[in-house]
C-alpha cells in the first residue's frame, strides 16, 4: 500500500513539474501562446477547490472508491489532454485532471493516517515526501525529453499506464471497513463551497495578472466569492452532515495546523518561485544548476521528515514543530545573506537547511490534527490541511509577484541589480511568514504522542 500511495502521489507531483519545460513545443502546435498560463491555473484552482468535497467524500464513503474515483479521472483527464486539438480544449482538459488530482492527495495521505500508527506515520510520510523530491527534478527533465524527441502529447499519455498500475493496487491491497449506515451528501454545501472556493481562489490567482485588481473583476469575483462562501457558512450550521464541519475552525490544534499549513505553502512558492530565477539571472548560472540548488530543498524535506517520529516520540507535537519552524526562520534569515557574489553552493546548503526545517514541521503538525479525531473525521481533517496549504500558496503568488512587479517592471529584459532587489524584499516577506509560523507552533497543544 505504501508503494501504491507513493505511485499515486507521482502521478500528481510529475503532472505538476513535466508540463514547464513542454510549453514552446504545446504553443507551437495548437497556437494560443496568450492563454497557456490558463494550463497552470485552472489545473491548480480545480485540484485546490475539490480537496474538501473529497475528504468529505473519503470520511462518508470510504477511501478507496474515492481514490480509485480520483485516479480514474485523472486517467481520463490525461488521455483527452494528450488528444487535444487546441490550446481551449487542452485548458478544459487540464480541469479534469486538476479534480482527479483533487482526489488523490488527501486521500493518500489519508490513507497513510490510517495504516500507520503515530510512531510509523512520520517515516511513511517522509516516502511520500521523497516522491515530490524526486519529480521535481524528473518531471521537467521528461517534459524536456518528450518535447524534443518525441511529442509533447506524451507528456500526459505516460500517465495512462502509471494510472492503471496505481488503480490495480489500490483496488488489490486496500482494505478498509466502512459503516456507512445512511450517510447524505450535503449536495448545497458541495455547491456553495466550491463556488465560493473557485471564485476566490480564482481571484487570487489571476489577480493582476488576467486582470488588474482595481477592475470589476479584480474586486467583483474575491468579493462574490466571499458572500457565496457566507452562505455556505451559514447553510453548514444547519446540515447534518457538513461538507465541511465547522468545528474545525473552533478546535486550537486544528486552526494552529491549518495556520503553518498556509504559511508552508506561502513560503514553498517563494521559494520554488524565485530561487531558480535568481541563481540563473544573478549569479549566471544555467537552469540545470538552479535546479539542482533548489533540489537541496526537496532532499533535506524527506531526510527530517523520516526522523521527525523519533523527535515527536520524545518531544510531543508542540516541541517538534517549534524545532521545525525555527530551523526555517534560521535558513529564511540566510536568504537575506544572497547578493551578486553569493556562491552557488551557499544557495544550496541554505535550501537544505529550510527543507530540513520544513520535514520537521509539516510532519508533526498534519499527524496531529490526524490524530486528534476518528476515522469518521480523518478524511475532512486532512483534506482541510492540505487546502490550506494550496490557498497559502495562491496568496504567496499574488504577494510576491506584486513585490517582484514593483520592482522589476513588466519589460522583456531583467535587470540582475533590479532582481536582486526584489528578491530581497520577497525574501523579507519569508522570513516574516517564517517568524509567524513559529509564533503560531506556540498554540500547540502540549504533551506527550500516544504511541
Amino acid at each position: 500500500m505504501l508503494l501504491a500511495m507513493m505511485l499515486s502521489t507521482a502521478l500528481i507531483a510529475v503532472d505538476a513539474t513535466i508540463l514547464a519545460t513542454a510549453v514552446p513545443s504545446i504553443v507551437a502546435d495548437l497556437g494560443g501562446f496568450a492563454e497557456f498560463p490558463w494550463l497552470f491555473s485552472v489545473y491548480l484552482l480545480a485540484q485546490a477547490v475539490s480537496v474538501p468535497v473529497y475528504g468529505k467524500l473519503a470520511d462518508l464513503f470510504g477511501r478507496k472508491p474515492v481514490m480509485l474515483f480520483g485516479i480514474g479521472l485523472f486517467l481520463l483527464g490525461s488521455v483527452l489532454c494528450g488528444l487535444a486539438w487546441s490550446m481551449p480544449a487542452l485548458i478544459a482538459f487540464r480541469v479534469v485532471q486538476g479534480l482527479g488530482a483533487g482526489a488523490i492527495t488527501p486521500v493518500t495521505v489519508t490513507i497513510v493516517g490510517d495504516l500507520y500508527t503515530p510512531a510509523e506515520r512520520a517515516k511513511a510520510q517522509g516516502y511520500i515526501a521523497s516522491v515530490w523530491g524526486i519529480s521535481s527534478v524528473v518531471g521537467p527533465t521528461l517534459g524536456g525529453v518528450f518535447s524534443e524527441y518525441a511529442s509533447w502529447r506524451w507528456i500526459f499519455l505516460v500517465n495512462v499506464p502509471l494510472c492503471l498500475l496505481a488503480a490495480a493496487m489500490v483496488a488489490r491491497n486496500l482494505t478498509e471497513r466502512v459503516e456507512r449506515g445512511s450517510p447524505r451528501l450535503d449536495h448545497r454545501g458541495v455547491v456553495l463551497l466550491t463556488a465560493g472556493l473557485t471564485l476566490v481562489v480564482l481571484a487570487v490567482l489571476e489577480g493582476g495578472r488576467s486582470w488588474a485588481w482595481a477592475s470589476p473583476a479584480g474586486i467583483g469575483i474575491p468579493v462574490v466569492g466571499a458572500l457565496v462562501l457566507v452562505g455556505c457558512w451559514l447553510v453548514e450550521r444547519a446540515a447534518p452532515e457538513p461538507v465541511l464541519p465547522l468545528w474545525i475552525f473552533r478546535r486550537r490544534l486544528l486552526v494552529a495546523s491549518g495556520a503553518i499549513s498556509a504559511g508552508v505553502g506561502a513560503v514553498l512558492l517563494g521559494l520554488t518561485s524565485y530561487v531558480p530565477t535568481y541563481v540563473q539571472v544573478v549569479l549566471g548560472y544555467g537552469p540545470l544548476v538552479a535546479g539542482l540548488a533548489l533540489g537541496a530543498l526537496t532532499l533535506g524535506w524527506p531526510i527530517a521528515a523520516s526522523q521527525a517520529g523519533r523527535v515527536y516520540l520524545r518531544l510531543g507535537y508542540r516541541a517538534c514543530a517549534l524545532i521545525g519552524t525555527a530551523v526555517v526562520l534560521a535558513g529564511a534569515a540566510l536568504l537575506l545573506l544572497f547578493d551578486e557574489r553569493t556562491s552557488v553552493w551557499q544557495v544550496a546548503g541554505t535550501c537544505l537547511v529550510i527543507g530540513a526545517g520544513m520535514g520537521l514541521t509539516v510532519s508533526p503538525t498534519l499527524i496531529a490534527a490526524q490524530s486528534s479525531v476518528g476515522w469518521g473525521d480523518r478524511g475532512v481533517v486532512t483534506a482541510n490541511n492540505l487546502f490550506l496549504r494550496s490557498v497559502g500558496s495562491a496568496v504567496g503568488v499574488a504577494v510576491f509577484g506584486a513585490l517582484a512587479n514593483a520592482v522589476i517592471g513588466t519589460g522583456a529584459s531583467v535587470d540582475p541589480g533590479e532582481l536582486t532587489t526584489a528578491v530581497h524584499r520577497i525574501f523579507l516577506v519569508v522570513v516574516g511568514l517564517s517568524a509567524a509560523m513559529l509564533a503560531v507552533a506556540t498554540f500547540l497543544p502540549r504533551g506527550r504522542v500516544a504511541r
